[in-house]
This record gives structure tokens, sequence and C-alpha cells, in this order.
């Protein structure tokens, strides 16, 4: 048995305790993970497309100005190209 005052033990005690919470991080965002492929095996199922989905979720987490402006230079870039 380990000593209490003994500052190995201790270490060893709150490093096993961050490897375990980072281990049940890790199988809980496979978890999440799975959950997210089978929300969108279903939504492909029902007709939506996938792709566009998952563009659409990645603008919500961006900022308005960020997104026009990337659009403006879009539109740029396909009219010096004349593709609009």
């Amino acid at each position: 048995m380990a000593d209490a005052t003994d500052p190995y033990a201790v270490t060893a005690d709150e490093l096993r305790q961050f490897i375990e919470r980072y281990e049940q991080l890790e199988a809980e965002k496979k978890d999440v993970t799975e959950q997210q492929k089978e929300l969108m095996a279903e939504a492909k199922g029902r007709g939506y497309d996938t792709k566009v989905m998952r563009k659409v979720i990645a603008l919500r987490k961006r900022k308005p100005d960020e997104i026009a402006e990337e659009e403006a230079v879009l539109e740029m870039y396909k009219a010096a190209l004349g593709m609009s």
C-alpha cells in the first residue's frame, strides 16, 4: 500500500485519474460521432443532401461577416474566370 505522504504516490493517482478521464471522454466522443453518422444516414434516407447539410452546419459556426467576405471573393473569382 502506498504511503499517502509519498509525493510519487499522489502524482501517480492524479495521473491515473487524468488518463481515465481522458479515456472516458474518448469513449463519449466515439459515441457522439456514431450518433452523428446515424443521424446523417437517416437524413440521407429521407432525401436530404448530407454534403450540403454539412456545409450549412459549418456556415452556422461562422460569423456572418466572414461568410459575406468569402462569398464576395468567391463571386469575384468566378466572374474573373467567366463562371458567373
